[in-house]
């Protein structure tokens, strides 16, 4: 039977932004380890985008050689802790165990993080190649690149936009997903590799891409994320009390706008509406409740079963008092002194799939009306315009798509620009997660490395 961890009490979790959950016993990681069947043919290696060689190191838990579980996990993930947190592991390797045909999936995810919260990365020997990479973002991607980078002797410098490390990962992210020891463990381990971290830089406005040529960076990788948040483009979009998801959980998980002792305090209402169905959504749901919104609501308009969050993120929502409303469209918010004082939604019914295999909604024409003061647009975001638009005043112009993301090499990462390379939420491939952000920024690295030891 597969393992469950110990979870805080959800009456008590809503007051606090401590971890959800604890990891596994010492007793049950052995109990969870000894159900993988240890297979010829790993099909969860394949579901995993770096490809970490899942059976070796729940073979060597098993064996009681924890260390040497984490050598394995550390030869293609830099972020075990971090992973085995917030990846979508029911998609990904959990989601190809061939336990989970018949049975439950082993829970790797559970292995994986008890395994880089108990063990420490073993150092290296590093022998100085004489080439510098600049890396622009410190999330997922940008770690990962500057990991493999660092480890074959390049100079390594991660130029970061905000006054903390970590991307997405701390300022998306709330605590009580991931406890913030562990990302700045992840991020401590870099440093002690050599890895220079760069704060407070936005690379297209404090330095240009042709100023870090000029200072003598031999390649590029692009990884800043997509910081751009797509709205609803509805009447009353711009009144007080709507935000983006981003900038309320920048606020929250970054700024701590939830002190009403911090300088940007958060003006929190009694009622609020999240728009969407994704992780995001959730995490700003689960925000809105620890920060003291008395009624929170997430509006989405298909059904629950379209839902694109993870199941244990909906499951945890529900426990902590969310409250769903489906088959319910955003049309308008009403106005009060400037301030929202509810919203209009359009009653929806499924029609046939769109391009993503899910039924799309369709308008009935009916109308109801929500008590909400906050509205919270959850509906993902694209790549913010300024790294292209500071590059093309200085001649370099970049080949983008359709919705203004890097178009790259698949494999390489490499842009139209030679030796400037790009991945993650600027130049997603896939779900825009962690491990996929992670797996873009293996190949950049591969590849500059390859590019730097031909030069």
């Amino acid at each position: 039977m597969r393992q469950k961890p110990v979870e805080q009490d959800k009456f008590e979790r809503r007051h606090n932004f401590n971890a959800v959950e604890e990891n596994l016993t010492a007793e049950q990681v052995k109990l969870e380890a000894s159900r993988c069947l240890n297979c010829k043919n790993p099909q969860c290696v394949k579901g995993c985008p770096v490809n970490i060689k899942i059976p070796d190191f729940i073979k060597a838990v098993k064996e009681d050689k924890l260390d040497e579980a984490g050598k394995i996990i550390r030869q293609t993930s830099m972020l075990p802790s971090v992973c085995g947190r917030v990846c979508p592991q029911e998609r990904q390797c959990e989601g190809k165990c061939v336990l989970g045909i018949k049975s439950e999936a082993v829970a790797i995810g559970a292995l994986e993080r008890y395994v880089g919260d108990n063990t420490n990365p073993v150092e290296t020997d590093i022998i100085p190649s004489g080439k510098k990479v600049a890396i622009v973002g410190s999330g997922c991607a940008g770690i990962t690149a500057a990991a493999d980078l660092r480890k074959a002797g390049h100079d390594v410098t991660i130029f970061e936009a905000l006054h903390k490390f970590g991307g997405v990962l701390r300022y998306g992210i709330p605590p009580f997903r991931l406890p913030r020891k562990f990302l700045d463990r992840e991020i401590n381990s870099l440093i002690k590799m050599g890895v220079k971290f760069e704060k407070n830089v936005i690379v297209g406005k404090s330095i240009t891409l042709q100023q870090l040529k000029d200072d003598g960076f031999d390649a590029i990788f692009l990884c800043s994320g997509a910081g751009l948040p797509k709205m609803m483009n509805i009447p009353g979009e711009n009144l007080n009390g709507v935000f983006s998801a981003n900038e309320f959980l920048t606020r929250v998980n970054l700024m701590q706008a939830n002190d009403e002792s911090t300088a940007t305090p958060l003006r929190v209402g009694k009622s609020v509406a999240v728009i969407g169905g994704g992780n995001v959504a959730m995490d700003a749901a689960r925000t809105a409740v620890r920060v003291g919104f008395e009624t929170v609501y997430i509006v989405y308009r298909r059904t629950e079963t379209e839902l694109p969050a993870r199941l244990e993120e909906i499951r945890h929502a529900k426990e902590e008092g969310v409250q769903f409303l489906f088959l319910r469209a955003p049309k308008q918010i009403y106005d009060k002194d400037g301030y929202v004082s509810g919203m209009q939604f359009e009653i929806m019914e499924l029609g046939e799939p769109d391009d993503s295999g899910r039924r799309s909604p369709v308008g009935t024409g009916e109308f109801i009306d929500l008590d909400v003061d906050t509205v919270i647009v959850a509906l993902g975001t694209g790549p913010n315009p300024i790294l292209q638009k500071s590059a093309k005043n200085d001649g370099i112009e970049f080949e983008t798509d359709r919705k203004g993301y890097f178009t790259v090499d698949e494999e390489t990462r490499e842009t139209s620009i030679p030796h400037i390379y790009a991945g993650g939420d600027v130049a997603p491939v896939g779900e825009s997660n962690a491990i996929n952000a992670m797996g873009a920024g293996k190949k950049a690295a591969k590849a500059i490395n390859e590019y730097l030891q031909s030069k």
